[in-house]
């Protein structure tokens, strides 16, 4: 059995804190809670990135649930993807139920039941503030990432923006993009080739059949105006703490495509507009991807590789992100190399696959005198997990079997009553509300095309009135019928084929 004294002194050295903490709970040796062993996590590590994983019904969402209450405790903004609708309950507080409270007494630490300032947050028609982003705000070569473009579609989407951006034509929603392809593929092909080259049907061909792939996700609710401002996600309320901004997904679990491209957005446009942080005392925002492994397994090469230069270059603008999923495999090498913190609930091991898994995860993290990690991995309860994190030096912290706090927030979701409450008294539902279909590519092109076509009926109709104003043959002088046969007669006696004919004939003759 491992000596008490030296795990606490372990742990107490390990998780020692000057500034700011989230205090996540208590470390466990021998499936028991040691006290004053107490697992914190400094708060200017949090924009290094994390990991929450574990089986089914372990307790990841509860974890999730402790992090973001923690974080708007002490003035930091919350981004969390509601995948399967059970976050809202953050809004309301929890109730203190016996088991609970025993919890907490094992843990030595106070529970008191309370809610936070939400927004409710949504990509399609749900009740929420709406986030929508323009075509043109994703640019030519994010948006063809997005839509897997190769390297010579790449360059066709480079020429549509051009052309867009030289004639003053935005480039918002995907009916402007594919009015666009429509234009240079026909009406517009001469001038294109004249001023950019000339563009394959083939390619906008191949285009068009990606943003129609697309559309069919209902990409067409999120490509719009007004487009969202992410200071918004920065809000701090009245009592000093940082908003939880909830986007419901509950309606595009069967949209990944949506989904990946929201986010590829989203960490594009914070990496873009938010300025360099450093190495600052607390985090501007941390964003929590609930079922992360929607955004890795539809994510071509190209968008994986995207989403990995983000969050490797994003925590130096103050953001951490933290992926949730069932297993660690589940997040790409290239991203999970950059995550500081980890906290992994139970395994189950069903299978010889799962053994395999299990070992691999175990090799994931910090090697401890105190634990047999591929072991424990499978013993831990609802509500513990194995964690490390960063100190504050940036070394990692020795690895602890946590039992983790209560969320003081419900553990359930809102009723329908309340969801409306909280939207009815949003500014930003407000904000965001109206649907802004101002003139765009879409609209010009359609009255370029309209001026074109009215051109060449013009044209038409111009040649049918000169045609008919010419002099017709009956106006012409008859010519004489002899002169017309006698000058017959010459042009076929004078014609090379009858020449050859006629010395053929005697040929002929002379020979016999």
């Amino acid at each position: 059995m491992a000596d008490t004294t030296s795990f606490l002194d372990n742990i107490t050295k390990g998780y020692q804190t000057q500034g700011s903490s989230i205090t996540l709970g208590t470390a466990m040796l021998n499936g028991q809670p040691v006290e004053g062993a107490h697992v914190k996590i400094p708060l200017k590590t949090m924009n290094r990135h994390g990991l929450i994983a574990g089986a089914t019904g372990t307790g990841k969402t509860k974890t999730l649930q402790i992090l973001a209450e923690q974080l708007s405790e002490n003035g930091v903004p919350v981004l969390m993807m509601d995948i399967k609708g059970d976050l809202s309950g953050i809004a309301k507080p929890g109730e203190e139920k016996p088991f609970i409270t025993e919890r907490h007494a094992k843990i030595n630490l106070p529970y008191g039941p309370k809610g936070f300032s939400v927004e409710l947050m949504s990509l399609s028609q749900q009740e929420g503030v709406r986030l929508r982003a323009t075509v043109s705000e994703f640019g030519p070569v994010l948006f063809s990432r997005v839509l897997d473009l190769n390297d010579t579609q790449t360059g066709v989407m480079g020429v549509i923006f051009k052309y867009c951006d030289d004639n003053n034509m935005p480039l918002l929603d995907l009916k402007d993009i594919k009015k666009v392809l429509q234009y240079i593929t026909d009406e517009g092909k001469d001038e294109i080739e004249k001023e950019y080259g000339r563009i394959s049907t083939s390619s906008t061909g191949s285009i068009l059949r990606k943003i129609i792939e697309l559309e069919q996700q209902n990409a067409d609710a999120f490509f719009g105006e007004l487009s969202f401002d992410i200071n918004d996600l920065m809000r701090i309320d009245d009592e000093g703490r940082g908003y939880v901004n909830i986007i419901r997904l509950t309606d595009i679990q069967d949209k990944p495509k949506l989904f990946s491209t929201f986010m590829l957005s989203l960490l594009a446009e914070i990496y873009n507009q938010m300025p360099e942080k450093g190495d600052a005392d607390q985090p501007e925002l941390v964003i929590f991807i609930d079922e992360a492994h929607l955004i890795f397994d539809e994510a071509s090469k190209t968008l994986m590789d995207q989403i990995e230069t983000i969050v490797k270059l994003i925590r130096s603008k103050g953001v951490g992100i933290f992926f949730v999923t069932q297993n660690p495999t589940d997040v790409p090498n290239g991203v999970l190399s950059q995550l500081g913190l980890k906290i992994q609930h139970a395994l189950r091991a069903f299978t010889a696959t799962d053994r395999k898994a299990i070992k691999l995860t175990a090799e994931n993290y910090p090697i401890s005198e105190f634990y047999q990690t591929d072991e424990i991995i499978t013993q831990l309860g609802t509500g513990e997990a194995l964690v490390t994190a960063l100190s504050e030096k940036g070394n990692p912290t020795p690895l602890a079997a946590t039992m983790l706090r209560a969320p003081m927030s419900r553990m359930d979701i809102l009723t329908d009553d309340e969801i409306k409450q909280i939207n009815a008294n949003s500014k930003l539902v407000k904000k965001y509300g109206e649907t802004i279909d101002r003139d765009s590519a879409y609209e010009m092109l359609c009255k370029k095309i309209e001026a074109i076509q009215t051109q060449e009926a013009q044209l038409e109709q111009q040649k049918a009135e000169e045609k008919a104003t010419r002099p017709t043959s009956s106006s012409r002088p008859e010519p004489s019928l002899g002169g017309d046969i006698a000058k017959s007669v010459i042009k076929v006696a004078t014609s090379a084929t009858f020449i050859r004919g006629v010395f053929g004939v005697l040929n002929k003759m002379f020979r016999k």
